[in-house]
Formats: structure tokens, C-alpha cells, sequence
């Protein structure tokens, strides 16, 4: 633990006195360049934008890409557009500057913007005020943004809202995620040189500068993960002995629910904390803003923490240090089920709610919960359970209230069954996990999507009509972005009895739209059941 307790501890109750207090000065008397200093790290804004430009921690003089312009290292943006118009990017940059807090243990500035008509055409019609804190013997940086749309404010629809760090690409080169997902990561000149492949995203490397990457295929979708699991992921630097975190420590304010995945990193070296996109939900989870209703909403706080090791140490300690002070042992019971609150809604629409906040726990064995620290406000307790199909709402809305607790007693939930199971394919996990995906290789294209078709029939593969089709769904890009799911979707088919045989049958499940190898169907769970007892 001595090795530990020299890498990535903050500064214990009894140092925290004779650690150096926070300071708030202007760099070089500029103005424009604004630095908050605790002796630990030392992180640099530009004014009014709030953009980081620089940040300064043990040898690095700044962790960011130097190559890179200022406005280019460290920023929050939107992916927005006007009904019927192209996307554009909005950056998110300040107008104004002020001090929320200052004393020798914590300095909060803010940088917000307000919205006018004038500059409709060129940002996001949303009030914006991002948030910047340093406190005294924290080696990092916390960030939370406000955005804020007003009533009678134009329509608009955002499709992403991130956080983003872009890292020295001469210091930081091994990533990780988690325990079983992190490797040395190509240079982006690597990609540019490399060969393109079906899907945009996805590199063959070819005349890497590493000669032991040389073959892969890099593709930023390969180190996306679930919402409930992205908690710490970052960059390591090995000269010196160097991490860079992104921690978030909850994600009620993300969209889409404990599952919805997305991105954490990428060639750059890049960092991301992605509040909500429509990676792996497509349009479902797209935040629409219409009839000038007001919204406002707070995204974090989120934590960019830096720790260091001795260079005699293996560099990979400064990933594990960090997993085993930020994991939350409580949420790890197998098999328990998700139990959340969300905005109101059907049955399992917490999975495309983008605009509210969401508050999510895991049941314990015997299935008792307890959600804590919620937000005052209207909401509907949701729940599914791994292992068991479909979703669960209760029927009473719940007014979240502050100070406020509630008993719920005994929940029950029915899960849908009209008899006995006759066979079954795969678990009910809501991840295609169990299901056969063909070797890629040699030509890196998944022969599995060729099939032009996708619906069920019944012993008869040429009959005109199908018995059943879901109509189009998805949209969601899930394959392509190496997803082992998009939305949940939950399919109830009756089969006549006159459509089966004695002894042997067919089903064909045939795909009826086709544009590309993309496009597919991944399946979490197929059951076949009998009649039930009252129709025997």
C-alpha cells in the first residue's frame, strides 16, 4: 500500500491545514488568461471563453496538446440544428467571467453566455454558464455546466453534449478503460496513413510507428462502454510516470439510462465525458426542444484528475489505484435488478429520455433498494431485472420532495408469459452476447449483415406476407460501432396452430431492409412457448 499511498492519494484531513492554499491570479498580468493555482496542479482559462488551456502537473509543464491551438485542448460543446437544417458544432464559449467562490480552499469561476436572436444562426439557442473548481489538496479539476433554454425560445434539436480534453501526443499513449480494456494507442498519423475500411471510423493500421501495431484495426467505437460502468477511464503518460482521469462519479444527469453506451477515449490522445449523444440509440435519444417550452438542467459535476508514480514503478499502477479507490462495491450483486426513478413515461421510455435526469441502484439479493440524493421533482420508479424479460413501471407518480423518504413495501413484477417454454435461445441480459457473430476475417467485413431481409415466417419462407414484421426500427448504428446492443425492444408473436407441423418446424427470421453490411438485427433473447393450461 506504500506504493499506493504515494501514487494517487489526495491530501489526508490531518495535512489538509499545511497543504498550499488556492490562489486565483491573472497570467503574466493578462487578463485574458486566467490561472487558479493549489500548489498540487495548476490549471490555466482563457476569459471570457473559459476554454483550459493549459494544465500544469508535476514535470509536465501542460498535459494538453501544445500543437494545438488554445481553444482546441480543453472545451464543452453541443451538436445542434434547426429542424430541417444540418448540424452544426457550438463550442460553448463565455461571454462573461465572474467568481462564484474564492478563499485558500476552494476557487469556483463560472463563464456563461446568454442567448439572443442575433446570434440564432451561428450557437444553440441555450443560456450557458460552465463551472470550474479547484480545491486545496486535490491533484484535479471539477467541471459542471448549466444549460438553459427559456419559454417562447426557437425549436431546436441536440443531438450530442460532451466534455473534451485532447492530451500531448508525445507524453500520452497508453489507454485505459478498465481492467480488461486498455492498450497502447496509435499516433493519429498512424490512422491518417492507415488504410479506411467500410465504416468511416475504422482504420486498418498499416505503417504504424509502433511496428507491433502494424495489421490492427483502430476504431474509437472499440473503447465505448455503458453508462453504469463508466465511471473512470483516461491516458497514461510512461516519462514521466503520469495519469490523466476522467472520473464521474454519478450519472444521473446523463441520458438514456444505466445502459446506453457511448464514448471514452480516442486517437488523439483524446478524452471525453459524453452527457448525452445518439451513439447506439440513433434518433430515439435525440433531445427536441419545441413549442417554446423551458428547460434547464445542470451536467455534473465530473472530475479530470491527475496522478503520478515513482519511475521505477509500472505505469499501469496509476490506472489500478484509481479503480480501486472509485468503485463502488455496493452496485456489484449478480443478477440483482435495476431499479431507477426517471421522468414519466410508458414502460421502459427511461431508455430515450434525454432532458431529464435519471436516478438509478442496484437491489441487493433479496431485492431490497434504497435510492438516495434525488433531485425534487416528478418521476415514475422503473426496474428490469437480468435474466428476466421485459420491463417493469410502478403505477403511482412519485413527488420527490426535499427531505423527502418513501416506503414502497412489496413490488411485484409479471414478467409476460402466455405458456410453457417449449425451447429458448440465449438470456434475457438485454446484450446479444450469447449469439454466433462470424470471424471477420480476412477481409474485415461480418458476412452475418449480407442478408437483404429480416422477418418471421412460419414453415414457409417464399409465402408473399410474413406472419409477423416489427416495421423499421433502429437506426441506432449498434453494429457498426462494435455495440452488443441498442435499444431494448420487446416482441409478443402469436403463432395459429395451423401454421405448425408435427414434429419438425422451421422459423425464418428474414431482415426486410438493407442498405449496407451495417444493417442488421441483434437478438437478446428468442422463447418459444406452448399454449397455456386454459387452452388445452
Amino acid at each position: 500500500m506504500e506504493k499506493l499511498s504515494l501514487a494517487s492519494r489526495e491530501i489526508l484531513p490531518n495535512e489538509y491545514c499545511s497543504s498550499p492554499g488556492v490562489r486565483l491570479y491573472w497570467k503574466n498580468h493578462h487578463r485574458h488568461r486566467m490561472v487558479i493555482d493549489n500548489g498540487l496542479v495548476q490549471v490555466t482559462l482563457s476569459n471570457p471563453k473559459g476554454d483550459i488551456t493549459e494544465i500544469q502537473y508535476n514535470e509536465i509543464g501542460n498535459v494538453l496538446e501544445i500543437h494545438n491551438g488554445e481553444s482546441n485542448r480543453g472545451y464543452w460543446d453541443v451538436v445542434w440544428n434547426k429542424p430541417g437544417t444540418r448540424v452544426a458544432y457550438d463550442r460553448l464559449k463565455g461571454t462573461n467571467f465572474r467568481v462564484i467562490m474564492e478563499d485558500e480552499n476552494q476557487v469556483e469561476v463560472s463563464f456563461t453566455r446568454t442567448w439572443n436572436a442575433s446570434i440564432g444562426n451561428y450557437t444553440a439557442p441555450l443560456n450557458v454558464d460552465k463551472r470550474y473548481i479547484l480545491r486545496r489538496g486535490s491533484s484535479g479539476i471539477y467541471m459542471y455546466t448549466i444549460l438553459e433554454r427559456l419559454e417562447g425560445w426557437p425549436d431546436f434539436d441536440m443531438d450530442q453534449i460532451r466534455v473534451v480534453f485532447k492530451l500531448r501526443s508525445d507524453k500520452f499513449q497508453l489507454m485505459a478503460v478498465s481492467d480488461d480494456k486498455h492498450r497502447i494507442m496509435p499516433a493519429p498519423k498512424d490512422c491518417h496513413r492507415g488504410q479506411r475500411l467500410a465504416y468511416p471510423e475504422a482504420v486498418l493500421l498499416t505503417d504504424p510507428a509502433n511496428p507491433k501495431l502494424k495489421g490492427e484495426v483502430d476504431d474509437k467505437y472499440q473503447y465505448s462502454c455503458e453508462n453504469k460502468d463508466n465511471r473512470v477511464h483516461g491516458w497514461i503518460s510512461q516519462d514521466p510516470p503520469v495519469g490523466f482521469w476522467m472520473i464521474t462519479p454519478s450519472d444521473e444527469f446523463r441520458a438514456g439510462g444505466p445502459i446506453k453506451q457511448d464514448l471514452t477515449s480516442h486517437v488523439g490522445p483524446t478524452v471525453l465525458n459524453m452527457f448525452t449523444s445518439t451513439h447506439y440509440t440513433g434518433k430515439d435519444l435525440n433531445t427536441q426542444y419545441r413549442n417554446g417550452k423551458p428547460w434547464k438542467k445542470v451536467f455534473g459535476p465530473v472530475y479530470a484528475f491527475l496522478n503520478s508514480i515513482s519511475t521505477d514503478e509500472d505505469p499501469m499502477l496509476l490506472g489500478k489505484t484509481l479503480k480501486n479507490r472509485y468503485n463502488n462495491k455496493r452496485l456489484m450483486w449478480a443478477g440483482s435488478a435495476h431499479v431507477g426513478l426517471a421522468a414519466p413515461g410508458d414502460v421502459g421510455s427511461w431508455q430515450r429520455d434525454s432532458q431529464g435526469y435519471q436516478f438509478w441502484t442496484r437491489a441487493n439479493k433479496e431485492g431490497y433498494f434504497l435510492i438516495e440524493n434525488v433531485r425534487a421533482g416528478e418521476y415514475n420508479l422503473y426496474a428490469w431485472v437480468p435474466g428476466i424479460i421485459g420491463d417493469w413501471k410502478f403505477d403511482v407518480n412519485i413527488s420527490v420532495q426535499s427531505g423527502y423518504e418513501m416506503e414502497l413495501g412489496v413490488l411485484v413484477y409479471e414478467p409476460p408469459r402466455n405458456g410453457p417454454t417449449l425451447w429458448e435461445i440465449g438470456i434475457p441480459d438485454r446484450t446479444a452476447a450469447e449469439f454466433f457473430v462470424p470471424d471477420t476475417y480476412p477481409t474485415l467485413e461480418n458476412k452475418l449483415y449480407k442478408s437483404p431481409n429480416r422477418q418471421v415466417r412460419f414453415n414457409d419462407p417464399s409465402k408473399r406476407r410474413p406472419h409477423f414484421s416489427t416495421r423499421l426500427i433502429g437506426r441506432d448504428n449498434a453494429i457498426a460501432r462494435h455495440g452488443i446492443h441498442g435499444l431494448y425492444w420487446l416482441y409478443s408473436i402469436n403463432v395459429p396452430s395451423y401454421l405448425l407441423r408435427e414434429r419438425n418446424n422451421t422459423i425464418y427470421l428474414t431482415q426486410s431492409r438493407s442498405k449496407g453490411p451495417f444493417c442488421g438485427i441483434m437478438y437478446d433473447y428468442i422463447r418459444f412457448e406452448g399454449p397455456s393450461q386454459s387452452n388445452t
